[in-house]
């Protein structure tokens, strides 16, 4: 079964369009099945409506044309329940329902079942049997598991379908967006540039060949080196490896001097796509083919076919390397996952937006667009990302939807909200040297996060009243090798200098998660779960104790430094990491050294220091609470992964009676407590950590005068009245719309929503 899995799946991915790909699901699975009839009917959830889109076995004319609601006929009742429906005799059935132009009154074994995808009825698969009775256990199953595996590639095929269709729709996909999940807020609108990793021959995207003569010079040259390349493996591995191991490098050599190699990939460059696309196909093509193969050995060489691929791309993209890729001047970037590198290939003056089929709001990559102030739209797991690039593109970074080649109402509505975001913006400006506190007077210190040099002059210009987070990975992350102690000091001592006497919180060395430095890979099963943070700086001291030096050799003069401890989960490593910090005190004044000892912080992010707050308290100077992983650690949700990425939600009542307990732990010791997770800038969010008594709040530069305007605009009355609102709800959702409400009524629904 899972060899017929494999299969089906691979040749609807490969599929042109959806109507291509719904015809090779029926026809496999009539034959894998072994009945009378295969039929597809995909829904429209909007108008609950279902459509026969294939059958294998009904009369073909039937196709296209036969349309039920959710509410009739067997296909709706499957449809409505959203479960498998067996039948003996389908026609004896109350809910039966005749279509002439079917044929279907023959059949009388019926089984259908749901396609779901993302918790919505997709469609419904249906097979049919001229014979009465109902289809035994293993045969539902295997349906199950078809429709299951299939749902995705269904959604996929469905948008490619619609990408390709764009000619005959007038090159528009009119109200027809993809859903995400929002990641920065804000919209974009531009071109899209797709960015793939290196030598990812999954990830290349279509491409025009702008001369197809070029494109085949550069396919044959690479072809070229990688023969040469193996030639050298041959030689090498002479004398070493078997004859018969070996005969897999003159496999290789064949495969490369074979015309349906070489051959079918010029003629898909003279067809219009550049080299790397058309190789894509050729290889995808291949790939296919080995994998129908009945013959064991022939099937593993699919791997060799993939190999040799993405040695042709290398050599490609090696050709590519001295050539500056030019940015059109609104690029809305996009990939299967953006890392801070690409953000960082494409200059700052054309960077519109991001767009990342995996992630959410609180990945790496959407930290840094907010950061950066760039909308981004993460999660967007349907998107066709080998077939959008160079097509006009709205991200809206508010609902998380995106639009590609949308409609001229669409573009004008959103080309109109822009224009209210940017009055919104302007509008701020108003409010940047004025005090953040609420209209009954209580103050709530607005920091800023940081972690770049380019950082300083926005936070400063925001209004910031100093640093709560700066994140000091970045300049270990920009090099291919860790910084030394001297180096670390004039970083370090820039941002102190910059913002003095206000203070500076940094964090000491938070990789691992998703967060890895080139030079030294972790790899393993749960990064999140595993050894990063101060679990590797502890492990290390030789990297804890440069970075502490450094530091406090930066604040010598300014003395508006403050230490603040990532991942701290128990009071040892507490213990273990201050013992260091005193030595590298202790240390710096013997050697001559004018330092102080600064204040000293824990990051509230584990679950375990919630519950320890009160003891940890009395050991440091202040918690901060990082509610990015405080979130995903009490959800037990990975906020990387986009099939989950939706439960992840930080006012979920268990982390607001979680957050309430780190406040009443620390204040009884009379500690100071800060938010500098992400929830500080979600302006919902900010509310109730104003009524939890949060004595200040750090947040990007960008969303720092928005954050100010909550603070202005509500009385702490109305902030505690509303927390205990929250308290007694269950829902997160709940939650999230009463907040939202709540900001609509205060006049500040342009928070949370494109426009003003």
């Amino acid at each position: 079964m899972f060899s017929l899995l494999r299969t089906i799946v691979q040749e609807v991915n490969a599929a042109r369009n959806l109507d291509q790909a719904l015809e090779i699901i029926v026809r496999r699975v009539k034959e894998a099945i072994g009945v009378d009839v295969c039929s597809i009917y995909l829904s429209d959830n909007g108008a609950r409506e279902l459509l026969l889109m294939a059958s294998d076995g009904l009369n073909p004319e039937s196709v296209g044309t036969v349309t039920l609601s959710w509410e009739e006929g067997l296909v709706g009742l499957v449809a409505e329940r959203a479960e498998p429906v067996n039948l003996e005799n389908a026609p004896a059935h109350r809910r039966f329902r005749y279509f002439p132009e079917t044929g279907e009154e023959r059949y009388h074994a019926f089984l259908g079942v749901p396609i779901i995808h993302h918790r919505k009825v997709l469609g419904v698969l249906v097979v049919q049997r001229h014979a009465e009775g109902r289809f035994d256990e293993d045969t539902v199953t295997l349906l199950v598991t078809i429709a299951a595996q299939l749902a995705g590639a269904i959604a996929h095929a469905e948008a490619v379908g619609a990408l390709d269709g764009l000619q005959e729709q007038n090159g528009r996909m009119d109200s027809r967006p993809l859903p995400g999940l929002p990641g920065a807020a804000g919209v974009a609108m531009g071109t899209a540039v797709v960015m793939h990793p290196f030598a990812d021959i999954d990830g290349i995207p279509d491409r025009p060949a702008e001369s197809p003569d070029a494109e085949k010079t550069r396919f044959l040259d690479a072809v070229l080196l990688v023969r040469d390349d193996v030639k050298g493996m041959i030689e090498r591995m002479e004398g070493t490896l078997p004859s018969a191991d070996s005969a897999l490098f003159d496999a290789y050599l064949m495969m490369l001097d074979s015309d349906s190699l070489t051959g079918d990939t010029l003629e898909r460059i003279d067809a219009g796509n550049w080299a790397p696309g058309a190789l894509r196909d050729t290889i995808t093509e291949h790939v296919r083919a080995f994998d129908a193969m009945e013959d064991v050995y022939l099937k593993e060489r699919v791997e060799d076919v993939r190999d040799l691929g993405r040695r042709i791309l290398y050599r490609m993209e090696q050709q590519d390397k001295p050539k500056e890729r030019k940015y059109p001047k609104e690029t809305v970037l996009i990939g299967e996952e953006i890392t801070a590198s690409m953000l960082a290939e494409v200059p700052p003056e054309c960077l519109a937006g991001v767009v990342s089929v995996r992630g959410s709001r609180t990945s790496h990559t959407a930290i840094l667009a907010r950061a950066m102030g760039i909308p981004a739209v993460m999660g967007v797991r349907d998107l066709p990302v080998g077939k959008v690039d160079g097509r006009t593109i709205i991200a809206d970074g508010y609902s998380g939807r995106i639009y590609i080649n949308p409609s001229e109402t669409v573009t004008l509505e959103y080309i109109r909200l822009q224009r209210e975001e940017a009055e919104l913006s302007e509008g701020l400006l108003s409010i940047r040297d004025l005090p953040s506190e609420t209209t009954d007077g209580f103050r709530v210190p607005l920091y800023a996060n940081t972690g770049l040099v380019s950082d300083i002059r926005p936070s400063i210009h925001s209004g910031a009243e100093g640093v709560g987070l700066y994140r000091t990975e970045f300049p270990f992350m920009i090099r291919d090798r860790f910084p030394g102690e001297e180096e670390q000091r004039q970083v370090y001592r820039q941002v102190l200098e910059a913002f003095q006497p206000r203070p500076v919180v940094m964090r000491t060395l938070d990789v691992g998660g998703d967060k890895a430095l080139p030079y030294f890979p972790i790899q393993e099963d749960n990064p999140f779960l595993g050894w990063r943070g101060i679990r590797i700086t502890l492990d290390h001291p030789e990297i804890f104790l440069a970075q502490i030096r450094a530091m406090m050799k930066a604040n010598i003069g300014y003395n508006n430094l403050a230490l603040l401890l990532p991942m701290i989960s128990s009071v040892g490593e507490l213990d273990e990491a201050l013992v260091l910090i005193h030595r590298a005190h202790r240390e710096l004044l013997e050697e001559g050294e004018q330092v102080i000892l600064p204040a000293i912080g824990v990051m509230v992010e584990v679950p375990s220091v919630v519950f320890q707050a009160d003891r940890i308290a009395q050991s440091v100077d202040f918690l901060s609470v990082g509610t990015n992983d405080l979130t995903q650690y009490l959800l037990a949700v990975d906020r990387n992964n986009g099939r989950v990425a939706e439960l992840y939600e930080s006012l979920h009542p268990a982390v607001l009676k979680a957050l309430i307990q780190v406040v009443e732990g620390a204040h009884r010791h009379g500690k100071p407590v800060s938010v500098c997770g992400e929830m500080a800038g979600d302006p919902a969010a900010a509310i109730l950590l104003a009524g939890m008594g949060m004595d200040s709040l750090s947040v990007s530069s960008s969303s720092l005068l928005r954050i100010k305007w909550v603070v202005r605009s509500i009385s702490m009355q109305q902030a505690r009245s509303l927390l205990d609102e929250a308290l007694q709800m269950d829902r997160p959702e709940l939650i999230r719309e009463r907040m939202n409400a709540a900001l609509e009524e205060n006049g500040l629904g342009g928070l949370v929503r494109a426009g003003k």
